[in-house]
């Protein structure tokens, strides 16, 4: 009996030959095999032994780009264009802190800043995700591409979760608590950006990935890219650390360090994680420091990167004005 090979069997080959024989994918194989991945073309079994390859490996700079073009290319499409400033991604979830990021956009997008975030929860327990503090503040999630329009249109601010973007990258993530570990799509839904907006800012945990998320960028053609080590993995500055940033502008791949906001080194643990503070900071009603700091100093990042500030200084001083002269009933 002649079985004929499974088309998508040479990319698992590839990377699973051995020590000498094995070796990454090219960004057009890389592409060619994520294309058959959302297209359904794959078999369960194929697709288990390819993430966990990557992951045991880690991705290269040219797989990512070609995994990303090749998301993009099968994403449900906007039904129109629509001009944002900053494409916001949220998939990590907090443990440690409250989303303080999460003010920081809101602080953002109050004072003429369009920001489409998107993300998707659950799959690690014991997290806070990004539609948990949504639902807290009283805030609309979108559900389809209209929606997020309607709420840019009206707040400067859109959350849409993964899954009205793309279903099939929502359902392999949802392989973590299965393969027991992250696979490439977490990092492949960071860099999506749906609407390709000129800017985009990246959070990561892991500092390995810093630099291969950065060159995956290039690859892509991105404009504007901030990367960083976020808290828990998010895009939120860590005020007591000093914070390497990498960065993309127009071809030309640089890093740069913030220096720490407060005297205090070490990590704070929230003990409570209590979304009722998220308004209550807010409010000016929880003057806390490392809160206040976190949104003022990610906020200043974004201010940055969009080229609204004369460098870190500037920007972290109408970060300040603005956190200072915001309208306390807007949350």
């Amino acid at each position: 009996m002649v079985t004929i090979e499974h088309p998508f069997a040479k990319y698992v080959r590839i990377l699973a030959r051995g020590k000498t024989k094995s070796r990454p994918l090219t960004q057009v194989e890389a592409e060619e095999a994520m294309g058959m991945i959302m297209r359904g073309e794959v078999l369960s079994e194929q697709l288990g032994a390819f993430l966990m390859l990557l992951r045991f490996k880690e991705e290269t700079p040219e797989e990512i780009a070609g995994f990303v073009k090749a998301a993009r290319a099968n994403i449900k499409e906007p039904i129109e264009s629509f001009k944002i400033d900053i494409d916001w991604s949220s998939y990590a979830g907090k443990q440690k802190q409250l989303p303080w990021f999460l003010l920081a956009a809101l602080l953002l997008s109050s004072n003429g800043v369009s920001i489409l975030m998107h993300g998707t929860e659950g799959h690690t327990p014991g997290r806070i995700y990004t539609s948990d503090a949504l639902h807290s503040l009283g805030l609309h999630i979108s559900k389809s591409y209209q929606d997020a329009y309607s709420n840019l249109i009206k707040s400067n601010f859109a959350y849409l979760p993964l899954e009205n973007i793309s279903p099939k990258l929502k359902e392999i993530i949802e392989l973590k608590p299965i393969l027991g570990l992250r696979s490439p799509v977490h990092t492949i839904a960071r860099l999506l950006n749906p609407l390709r907006a000129k800017n985009l800012v990246q959070g990561i945990f892991h500092r390995s990935f810093i630099n291969t998320h950065q060159r995956a960028a290039f690859l892509l053609e991105e404009r504007h890219v901030a990367i960083f080590r976020g808290d828990g993995g998010e895009i939120e500055i860590r005020p007591n650390k000093p914070t390497e940033i990498y960065t993309v502008h127009n071809s030309s791949l640089e890093k740069e360090i913030w220096p720490a906001m407060l005297l205090e080194t070490r990590q704070q643990f929230d003990q409570t994680m209590d979304l009722n503070r998220l308004k209550a900071v807010w409010r000016g009603e929880d003057q806390d420091e490392y809160a206040i700091s976190a949104i003022i100093g990610t906020t200043a990042l974004a201010l940055d990167l969009l080229g609204r500030c004369d460098g870190q200084s500037d920007s972290l001083e109408l970060a300040a004005n603005l956190w200072t002269a915001r309208d306390l009933s807007y949350v």
